[in-house]
């Protein structure tokens, strides 16, 4: 069935994407230490931006290494996530509340990111790029759910 295979690609996408997402917490001084050394490839606003977490989260490493520990779960949290979306891959009409699980969790990406960012005072362009992941995560979601209703229906 075609709309299962489309299913399945939208999936695998939004897997990937999660999965890729998490690892990126893990390195994050290192990561940031490379953009830093690389910033005529940002405007000035972000690379001010990257200079400030960069120095931030160098010296926290350097006195407080265990603080990292939150971002290696933060990474964990993305890797489970993204297994939960096999039962959807393998039977898509039985696990279609894995997919409105996840549409809801995209969507509250957008407010937590408006509200923690003010609270922890995150520059209002960067909480856009973080409310960003919400919805792009929902677009292949949205994808399945309608793909489902489809079949559903037939």
């Amino acid at each position: 069935m075609k709309e299962i295979k489309k299913i399945r690609r939208n999936l695998e996408f939004f897997m990937l994407c999660l999965v890729l997402s998490g690892l990126t917490a893990l390195p994050l001084e290192s990561e940031l230490y490379w953009i830093t050394n690389h910033d005529e490839l940002f405007s000035p606003l972000l690379q001010q931006w990257f200079e400030t977490i960069y120095h931030a989260i160098h010296k926290t490493n350097q006195q407080y290494p265990q603080l990292a520990y939150g971002t290696d779960w933060l990474a964990f949290a993305h890797i489970v996530i993204a297994v939960a979306f096999i039962g959807p891959w393998k039977n898509p009409i039985k696990n279609s509340w894995v997919i409105q699980f996840g549409l809801i969790a995209c969507f509250m990406v957008i407010p937590f990111a408006f509200i923690a960012g003010y609270i922890r005072t995150i520059p209002f362009y960067w909480t856009l790029i973080d409310s960003a992941f919400g919805i792009v995560g929902a677009i292949p979601l949205w994808n399945c759910y309608s793909l489902i209703k489809k079949i559903e229906n037939n």
